[in-house]
Protein backbone atom coordinates (compact mmCIF):
# COMPACT_ATOMS: atom_id res chain seq x y z
CA UNK A 1 0.00 0.00 0.00
CA UNK A 2 1.49 3.75 -1.16
CA UNK A 3 2.24 5.88 1.94
CA UNK A 4 2.41 9.64 1.38
CA UNK A 5 6.19 10.96 2.05
CA UNK A 6 5.13 13.93 4.46
CA UNK A 7 1.98 14.57 6.27
CA UNK A 8 -0.73 16.76 4.81
CA UNK A 9 -1.35 20.11 6.71
CA UNK A 10 -4.69 21.04 8.32
CA UNK A 11 -4.77 23.31 6.02
CA UNK A 12 -5.03 21.30 2.96
CA UNK A 13 -7.12 18.92 4.78
CA UNK A 14 -9.77 21.57 5.32
CA UNK A 15 -9.35 22.59 1.56
CA UNK A 16 -10.21 19.35 0.26
CA UNK A 17 -13.19 19.40 2.76
CA UNK A 18 -14.34 22.55 1.67
CA UNK A 19 -17.66 20.83 -0.08
CA UNK A 20 -19.14 18.75 2.52
CA UNK A 21 -22.07 20.54 3.61
CA UNK A 22 -25.15 19.56 5.14
CA UNK A 23 -28.08 20.18 3.09
CA UNK A 24 -31.45 21.46 3.62
CA UNK A 25 -34.20 18.60 3.71
CA UNK A 26 -36.83 18.90 1.01
CA UNK A 27 -40.09 19.93 2.56
CA UNK A 28 -43.72 19.76 0.54
CA UNK A 29 -46.83 20.93 1.45
CA UNK A 30 -49.31 18.36 3.36
CA UNK A 31 -52.37 18.04 0.84
CA UNK A 32 -54.95 17.50 3.89
CA UNK A 33 -53.59 20.38 6.11
CA UNK A 34 -50.75 22.04 4.17
CA UNK A 35 -48.57 21.71 6.81
CA UNK A 36 -44.76 21.62 5.72
CA UNK A 37 -43.47 17.62 5.63
CA UNK A 38 -40.97 15.13 4.37
CA UNK A 39 -41.96 13.52 1.60
CA UNK A 40 -43.10 10.13 2.26
CA UNK A 41 -43.82 10.40 5.75
CA UNK A 42 -46.33 10.26 7.55
CA UNK A 43 -47.99 14.31 8.28
CA UNK A 44 -47.30 15.07 12.07
CA UNK A 45 -50.17 17.95 11.90
CA UNK A 46 -52.80 15.43 11.06
CA UNK A 47 -51.83 12.13 10.64
CA UNK A 48 -52.28 11.38 6.57
CA UNK A 49 -50.53 9.74 4.16
CA UNK A 50 -51.20 8.87 0.85
CA UNK A 51 -54.97 9.97 1.20
CA UNK A 52 -55.42 7.62 4.22
CA UNK A 53 -55.48 8.61 7.86
CA UNK A 54 -52.59 6.41 9.66
CA UNK A 55 -52.19 8.24 12.84
CA UNK A 56 -54.70 9.51 15.23
CA UNK A 57 -53.23 13.07 16.36
CA UNK A 58 -54.43 14.34 19.40
CA UNK A 59 -55.54 17.79 19.85
CA UNK A 60 -52.30 20.36 20.68
CA UNK A 61 -53.85 21.60 24.49
CA UNK A 62 -54.36 25.70 24.26
CA UNK A 63 -52.80 27.82 26.76
CA UNK A 64 -56.76 29.42 28.38
CA UNK A 65 -56.32 32.38 30.40
CA UNK A 66 -56.62 32.67 34.34
CA UNK A 67 -59.68 32.46 35.47
CA UNK A 68 -60.53 34.80 38.64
Amino acid sequence: MALPKRKHGKARRDKSRTHWKLAMRSLSACPQCAKPLVPHRVCPGCGYYRGRQVLVVAEQKTKSKRQA
